[in-house]
């Protein structure tokens, strides 16, 4: 459970963290609210997709073992 919880949290950091960063890059460019734009932006991405991580990841990893055991 320990390890399910670290991953999830370490991969909802980065995916969001590059993302957010990128789409407030492209949608408002760098300006003086940049990084605060990014932080609100990442922050409520983060909140919303690690639950989902967590969530949805096993059914996922199922689906894909799937995949690969028909070939």
């Amino acid at each position: 459970m320990k390890h399910r919880i670290a991953a999830a949290s370490i991969m909802g950091f980065l995916t969001t963290g590059i993302i957010t960063f990128v789409l407030v890059t492209i949608n408002l460019g760098f300006n003086e609210r940049f990084f605060v734009n990014w932080c609100r932006s990442w922050l409520v991405a983060y909140v919303i997709i690690v639950p989902l991580i967590f969530l949805i990841g096993p059914k996922v990893q199922q689906f894909v073992s799937c995949l690969f055991r028909k070939q």
